[in-house]
């Protein structure tokens, strides 16, 4: 029998615990599972109906047995039987649509060799890459995932200060006050919808005398973008710093415009790193891997500090696979936006819940007034199976805000019930179901004020 989760644990200054964590905390000794701004406002009838969100009951009710995490696939997955539940993930923000299973089927046919031997060095599995991405490999370090290319940016370029706008990726934040460096927060403005004025960044950098300056685009935990040409009208202005890093982990997500990185100019710029995120595209946390591109003197300076076998064979693996399934990669981006405007809308229609816009592969929700973010997260794991990102522990943000991740329909259905159910204690009726729209994915985007999201 398993025993009751700890939702203790959710309250821990970390980002987010692994499943392997919530695994063993519920009891299952098996290794469970896979693993904007602008804002949304629900329809007049909505906002007139009167119901109140009730505060959460800080205990709550003994859960039912949960199985391990679902693996994200293409829809729900199935319920084991006798009435256990299968914790469905809103949280980490994979992609639900690749790898495809017959990739994850040549990784299991190859686990024996991966494991059994070295993987290539660092150069090898660069220049794989670089073919792949058409980029030039003296413009690439690749790294065990951003946040070590974070680590060793901070240590090699980041010299007495930097300026980033919160809130955001917490170690743009964490790692250079780790070692000592001032770290200028500009404040994101809910009444602005998180959108950052690019202006007045500008000017507070100028104000701070910051020497560095970073802009994740799109941003977490909100979701807002910024177009190229805004980044690359940032770029000019601040062309006299240190260095000026433009964190792309959830650009492949972006369908506002037909090409939205500005990689290719760091390559030509002397103070531009460009970073990325393979794992967040690929659906692939547990193999850390992502790079980034700079002009060859900067990518050298950080390529030459890192390991010669940095990478595992893991990741070498998926990397040599990658130019095999480019059109499956491509219909997962595509399936995903129309999923991430299914689930805007769904949300938006729940009565005083905000949704802001996103161009990521999650939803930045604001909860009715009285409603505490924690509770909320925690009655939705032990009583529904869903594990959501409470943002309290975010600089810059609070409990009242949830991160959730972009599912399949029939996943968002189970969500948008189970929010119900917390916040106004009703049980949702057939009319009151999320319907899919018949509109194609490309109305409903367009029919989503994006532009008004990235000014």
């Amino acid at each position: 029998m398993s025993q009751p989760l700890d939702a203790g644990v959710l309250r821990s200054t970390a980002h987010s615990p692994s499943w392997a964590m919530l695994n063993r905390l519920s009891g299952n000794d098996t290794s469970g599972g896979a693993a904007g701004a602008g804002a949304v406002r629900p329809p007049a009838a909505a906002e007139g109906s009167g119901r109140m969100a009730a505060p959460v009951p800080p205990q709550p009710p003994q859960p039912t047995p949960l199985n391990p995490v679902a693996p994200y696939g293409n829809g729900a997955a199935p319920q084991p039987p006798g009435g256990a539940q299968q914790r469905l993930d809103f949280c980490i923000p994979c992609n639900p649509y690749f790898p495809t299973p017959h990739m994850f089927g040549r990784l299991r046919d190859s686990l024996e060799t991966i494991l059994k031997y070295y993987p290539s060095d660092a150069d090898t599995v660069t220049a794989e890459l670089c073919t792949v991405l058409g980029l030039n490999p003296q413009t690439v370090a690749m790294g065990n995932g951003s946040t070590e290319l974070i680590t060793w940016i901070d240590h090699l370029l980041v010299k007495e200060s930097l300026a980033v706008p919160i809130p955001t990726f917490g170690r743009w934040t964490d790692q250079p006050m780790e070692t000592g460096k001032r770290v200028d927060m500009f404040p994101l403005r809910e009444e602005q919808d998180f959108a950052l004025d690019l202006q007045e960044y500008v000017r507070f950098i100028r104000r701070r005398g910051s020497r560095v300056a970073v802009v994740c685009n799109p941003n977490n935990p909100d979701g807002g973008y910024l177009r190229r040409s805004q980044i690359i009208w940032l770029l000019d202005e601040l062309a006299d710093l240190d260095l000026v890093v433009i964190d792309e982990s959830f650009i492949d997500f972006v369908d506002a415009e037909r090409a939205p990185s500005v990689a290719d100019e760091a390559t030509i710029r002397p103070n531009v790193v460009v970073l990325k995120s393979l794992g967040k595209n690929f659906g692939l946390h547990g193999i850390r891997f992502g790079y980034c591109v700079a002009n060859p003197a900067l990518a050298a300076t950080i390529r030459d500090a890192l390991p010669k076998w940095n990478l595992n064979a893991f990741a070498e693996t998926v990397v040599f696979m990658l130019k095999e399934y480019g059109a499956e990669y491509q219909q997962s981006l595509t399936m995903l936006a129309s999923d991430r405007a299914h689930m805007a809308m769904a949300l938006a229609a729940l009565p005083e819940l905000v949704v802001f816009l996103s161009q990521g592969n999650f939803l930045l929700v604001k909860l009715p007034n009285g409603v505490d973010g924690a509770a909320l997260r925690d009655r939705l794991l032990t009583e529904h199976g869903l594990y959501v990102r409470e943002c309290g522990n975010k600089l810059g943000s609070s409990s009242r805000f949830l991160r959730l991740v972009v599912r399949p329909s029939a996943d968002v259905e189970r969500l948008v019930a189970a929010l119900r159910t917390c916040l106004y204690g009703t049980r949702p009726s057939p009319q009151q179901q999320p319907q899919p729209s018949q509109q194609a994915p490309h109305q409903v985007l367009a029919a989503l004020p994006v532009g008004a999201a990235v000014s």
